[in-house]
């Protein structure tokens, strides 16, 4: 079971129990966040939103905060004499995924009922084929 989820603007596909980076959130650490912006949901079956599925979120804890390593922007023209060096170091929240709610279990047990009324359809035509196969047996013989 997963999902793909928008967090700070960005999508991740999410699993439970999962640690990922994403742009620093407000909160602290050991904070609980929800997300309810759903874009996918899988759990057997695939439901796709428009935009969003709703009642379902996203539930994460925050493990910490910390920065990314450090990008490194070097411009130069050739025989001009321009160099230019800068720095950025993202801010980024590490976030463990605790759980994904709001699945529907009732769906799942309409599902399983028709798949019970066909198999007892099938069940009911066999004997009528046997009976068939048995009348050309007896016109054979005579």
């Amino acid at each position: 079971m997963f999902a793909i989820v928008e967090i700070a603007g960005l999508q991740y596909k999410v699993e439970q129990d999962q640690k990922l980076f994403v742009n620093r959130l407000k909160g602290d650490i050991g904070g609980k966040v929800s997300f309810d912006k759903v874009l996918l949901t899988v759990n057997g079956s695939t439901t796709i939103g428009a935009p969003a599925v709703s009642g379902i979120t996203v539930d994460a804890e925050i493990v910490g905060h910390l920065k990314a390593d450090k990008v490194i922007i070097f411009k130069k023209k050739r025989r001009k004499g321009y160099e230019k060096k800068n720095g950025h170091r993202q801010s980024l929240t590490q976030i463990q995924i605790t759980g994904i709610t709001g699945f529907d279990n009732k769906k799942e047990e309409k599902k399983a009922a028709p798949k019970a009324k066909k198999e007892a359809v099938v069940a009911e035509e066999a004997p009528v084929a046997a009976k068939t196969t048995k009348k050309s047996d007896s016109e054979t013989a005579e």
